[in-house]
C-alpha cells in the first residue's frame, strides 16, 4: 500500500486472478477416450473470477490504485483479459507457453506466483473461490503459500481499512468476520456482489494493439522448467467418465395404512428413518 502525496490517502495495487473455461453446461465428455469434449464449445471467464474482478474494481474506486488481471492458459485466454480490460482493468498478463501445458493446480499456483512476484509489489490477490471446469478451490489458497501471505477464502464481503483486510464469510451457523494485515490473498464467492458489464469503448480498446496486455513465458517470471507443466504436476488425471444415473422404482399398493407402514419399512431398511 502507498501514499498518494496530493490526496492523502492510501491506494492499492490489486492483482486479480482470472481464468478462462469452457461453459460446462455445453461439454460433453468423449465416450472412447474418457476426455472433455472442447472443440466447439464456447470460452468463458471462470464464473467466480468474475466476482473477484468485480471486488477488486470495486476496492480501486474507493481507493484509488490500480488493477491488474493475470491469466495462464492457450493464446485464446487473450480474449478473456480483454473482457477484463472492458470492466476497467488496468492491465493484464497472459501467461502462455507449451511449457505451462498439462500443469496441475500445484504448477498452476507456482506459475502464477512466479508472475506476482515478477509484476512486483502487491497489496491484495482476489481469486474466484473456485472453477467450474475443476472444481478444487485449490489454486488460491496454494499462491498465497507460495507468497507467505494470510489468505481469506470464501469471502461474501469484503473491504480494506486501516491497512487491514475486513471480510465475511458465510457459514451453515452463521456469519463469520475476519480480520488480516495485508498484502493477502483472498478469493470470493458469488454471493459477494453482481458483476458489471464491460464497457463497449473499453472492451474496443482492448483489442488495440497497444493495449496493455503483456505475454509472459517461463523465461519472463523466472520460472524453473522442472516446477511448470506436466513436469511439475505430482497429481495425474487417470480417468474422467460421467457417473451412470440409474434409477430403481418400486410401486406400493394396497390401503393408505399398509403403504404407510411399507414405505416406513424401506426406509429403516436403508436407515433413514
Amino acid at each position: 500500500m502507498y501514499r498518494d502525496a496530493r490526496l492523502g490517502v492510501a491506494e492499492l495495487d490489486v492483482i486479480v486472478l482470472v481464468k478462462q473455461v469452457p461453459n460446462t453446461a455445453e461439454v460433453k465428455i468423449d465416450p472412447r477416450t474418457g476426455t472433455l469434449m472442447r472443440e466447439g464449445v464456447e470460452s468463458i471467464i471462470n464464473p467466480d473470477d468474475l466476482h473477484a474482478l468485480e471486488a477488486g474494481l470495486r476496492l480501486r474506486e474507493s481507493h484509488g490504485g490500480r488493477v491488474t488481471a493475470v491469466s495462464m492458459g492457450p493464446p485464446q485466454a487473450m480474449d478473456a483479459l480483454r473482457e477484463a480490460l472492458g470492466m476497467g482493468a488496468d492491465a493484464a498478463v497472459l501467461l502462455t507457453d507449451r511449457a505451462f501445458a498439462g500443469a496441475d493446480t500445484l504448477a498452476t499456483s507456482y506459475t502464477l506466483g512466479k508472475c506476482i512476484r515478477k509484476l512486483g509489489r502487491f497489496d491484495l490477490v482476489v481469486a474466484g473461490h473456485q472453477a467450474i471446469d475443476g472444481d478444487t478451490a485449490q489454486i488460491g489458497p496454494q499462491v498465497a503459500e507460495y507468497l507467505d501471505v494470510p489468505q481469506v477464502i470464501r469471502a461474501t464481503r469484503l473491504e480494506v481499512r486501516d491497512g487491514e483486510l475486513h471480510a465475511e464469510r458465510t457459514h451453515e451457523d452463521g456469519v463469520e468476520a475476519v480480520r488480516c494485515a495485508l498484502p493477502a490473498l483472498v478469493t470470493v464467492t458469488r454471493e459477494a456482489n453482481k458483476p458489471r458489464y464491460p464497457y463497449i469503448p473499453r472492451l474496443m480498446a482492448a483489442f488495440d494493439p497497444n493495449a496493455p496486455i503483456k505475454t509472459w513465458g517461463p523465461k519472463d517470471i523466472g520460472a524453473d522448467e522442472r516446477l511448470i507443466g506436466l513436469k511439475g504436476s505430482p497429481t495425474q488425471v487417470q480417468k474422467t467418465f460421467t457417473p451412470k444415473l440409474e434409477k430403481k422404482v418400486e410401486k406400493l399398493s394396497g390401503q393408505p395404512a399398509e403403504m404407510a407402514r411399507a414405505l416406513v419399512g424401506r426406509l429403516k431398511e436403508r436407515r433413514l428413518a
